[in-house]
């Protein structure tokens, strides 16, 4: 464990957390009419919860998350997030820090895995949270694996979740990968997608920029996979994630099923 993870993983501060969580709580409820369910499955220890990520730039599946965990069991064992450099850096990095955004290296989640936390991984990060509203209900990391090599690595268990809603809060047209490469901000930003989308008040938009809207969210935390159990010693890494995704889209497709209306959920 390098010095660095520890410090980052140290600046967790249950009490700010427990402040933050108060105002986000209230919000989900009213807003987004959020549920989280499926957490008396939830292993002690650490775990790598895996989940689709959903809702672009509004993404809001840690908060849903957080919430109805840390009102579950307390604030004695974080949740940490694997993020974007962008929100771990500067004065809103050092305060998101202190409600658990952690870098997204292995050193990190090795780190707040080996404390006994919990790490939330979205592996198909940017491509899963803008994927076209006609995919809104796929699983899809975009060939990512490296979230398995992390639990194997850490002999933790995996512990899926699935959320529905949150790419209902605008029409996502496409990603723009095309795009991306025409601009050539693929090489200049390292920034893989332009993403287009329809929403209000601006209508047709490059990004995102469209106020969410309210759109129920409905979150579930599935049981957890234990590799070495469930795949022997040696697990093949593609046949865990296989495994995995399969399990999600099952949860999701039931979430689907459930759906009535989208947005009013």
């Amino acid at each position: 464990m390098d010095s660095v993870s520890t410090a980052e993983i140290a600046r967790w501060d249950p009490q700010f957390t427990e402040q933050a969580m108060r105002w986000v709580r209230l919000f989900l409820k009213a807003y987004h009419r959020a549920e989280a369910g499926g957490l008396e499955s939830f292993p002690d220890g650490g775990a790598l919860v895996v989940s689709n990520h959903s809702g672009g730039l509004f993404a809001l599946d840690v908060p849903v998350l957080a919430a109805a965990f840390y009102e579950r069991f307390g604030y004695t064992r974080p949740i940490f997030t694997l993020s974007h450099d962008m929100l771990v850096t500067g004065a809103v990095g050092r305060l998101l820090s202190r409600a658990g955004f952690i870098s997204a290296t292995h050193e990190s989640a090795a780190a707040a895995l080996g404390s006994g936390g919990i790490v939330v991984v979205f592996p198909g990060g940017d491509y899963d949270a803008y994927r076209p509203t006609s995919a809104r209900n796929t699983i899809d990391f975009g060939g990512r694996t490296g979230y398995v090599r992390a639990a194997i690595a850490s002999k933790v268990p995996i512990v899926p979740m699935v959320s529905i809603g949150g790419q209902e809060n605008q029409i996502y047209l496409t990603r723009g990968a095309g795009l991306a490469r025409a601009l050539r901000v693929d090489k200049l930003m390292r920034v893989k997608i332009v993403p287009i989308s329809l929403g209000a008040p601006f209508g047709l938009s490059v990004l995102p920029v469209n106020v969410p809207l309210p759109t129920k969210i409905v979150t579930k935390v599935l049981p957890p996979i234990d590799i070495q159990e469930t795949f022997g010693s040696e697990p093949d890494i593609a046949e865990v994630d296989e495994h995995v995704r399969k399990v999600m889209q099952a949860a999701l497709d039931e979430l689907a099923a459930a759906r009535r209306f989208p947005v009013l959920g």
